[in-house]
């Protein structure tokens, strides 16, 4: 689908992390997008899971900027609307971070969650 399904979901990517998906890409060979989905499991209920993909599947909705492709299915979008996907390089190292307004309680790894 289109950066439109996206905009009804309100799911934004920070320049930051447009920025570190396009550089991670371009040295994966047959990568073209980072996928973010939202599985069971984690210590506090859901966790986040970053994948390097070929293409999109059916059902998801791709979010592009700045050269950099993000794609969510459908199923996991329903957890992270109105989610600010970015990329942090700080003292306690880089990672990518989902500040998800869903989201009631989250672990100190900052890679799980509660609805």
């Amino acid at each position: 689908m289109s950066a439109n399904a996206a905009e009804i979901a309100n799911v934004e990517v920070t320049e930051a992390a447009a920025r570190r998906i396009a550089h991670i890409v371009s040295n994966e060979p047959g990568k073209t997008a980072l996928r973010v989905s939202v599985e069971g499991g984690g210590c506090s209920g859901f966790s986040y899971k970053f994948d390097l993909v070929e293409g999109a599947d059916e059902g998801d909705i791709a979010i592009e900027r700045d050269g950099a492709r993000v794609l969510i299915d459908d199923i996991s979008l329903v957890y992270m609307g109105g989610s600010v996907i970015d990329f942090v390089d700080d003292l306690m190292g880089q990672s990518f971070q989902i500040r998800n307004p869903n989201a009631v309680a989250s672990c100190g790894c900052g890679t799980s969650f509660s609805i």
